[in-house]
């Protein structure tokens, strides 16, 4: 129950004759200031409650003229819902340019680490699609449904993040995690030749592949520029790990590929 203030008692008693007003009536257990109270005094107004001016049967009162309080209850405003709330809790009806969806309606500017993420991951989808246009090109069908299997993979990853799920364990070429690993690191025991850097005369397709092997391991950074914690943990090893792995199976491809083994 809001205090009754002098104010308040001046603003109801405004268009009313003081010199007829001889009661002002509240609510039993309102409060009341003493400047109020001071006021009607000074205006040889009596101040009644409610019950007692209700039990009061004297003729007199019943024909004084008075002024009634009865405290105005505005109704609670319904909470206004909003399409979009920002990672600092402001709300807002439309999306602003600078700013885009982490996750469903929630905004993020689009600087934030985990959207340059998925940007180099959009990357290196493209220039998976890249690869497989210039291996059609060169006759080598097997490789291109092998670069699609990676594109598979990545954009796997991509729902991942987005629907913050687990990377469940995965096989690439045919190959486990520790397989892919094991081969990559070691392709004179696998496939006879040495770990050389590449070269412009392995052909088109190698350097091709290569720049695939290279974009993913910036797309690792970003990774884990996204997802390291304050003293260098991360939240989303999986995939940290799962960019590993695809980047040594492109090694494994351009082994592959200087090999004949697409032949």
């Amino acid at each position: 129950m809001a205090v009754l203030t002098e104010s308040e008692i001046r603003n109801r008693l405004k268009r009313a004759d003081l010199n007829e007003v001889k009661e002002f009536v509240i609510e039993k257990g309102q409060i009341i200031t003493p400047s109020a109270k001071s006021y009607l005094a000074e205006k040889n107004i009596v101040l009644k409650y409610k019950d007692e001016e209700e039990n009061n049967n004297s003729s007199k009162y019943r024909e004084q003229k008075r002024v009634e309080f009865k405290e105005i209850k505005s109704e609670e405003p319904k909470e206004k819902k909003y399409k979009y709330v920002t990672v600092f809790g402001t709300k807002l009806d439309y999306k602003p340019e600078h700013m885009t969806h982490l996750k469903g309606n929630l905004l993020v500017f689009k600087d934030h680490k985990r959207i340059v993420f998925r940007g180099r991951m959009d990357t290196l989808e493209s220039k998976i699609l890249e690869s497989q246009i210039l291996c059609q090109k060169n006759g080598i069908p097997k490789l291109v449904d092998e670069l699609q299997e990676m594109l598979i993979f990545v954009r796997n990853m991509i729902r991942a993040e987005v629907l913050d799920e687990d990377l469940n364990d995965f096989t690439l070429l045919g190959l486990k995690e520790e397989e892919l690993r094991a081969q990559s690191h070691n392709p004179k025991k696998y496939f006879g030749i040495g770990h050389e850097f590449p070269d412009y005369r392995m052909g088109e397709v190698v350097v091709s592949i290569n720049s695939l092997r290279a974009l993913t391991r910036e797309v690792e950074l970003a990774a884990f520029e996204a997802f390291k914690g304050e003293y260098g943990s991360v939240t989303r090893e999986d995939i940290i790990r799962g960019l590993n792995r695809l980047s040594s199976a492109f090694w494994i491809m351009i082994f592959k590929v200087r090999t004949n083994k697409y032949k």
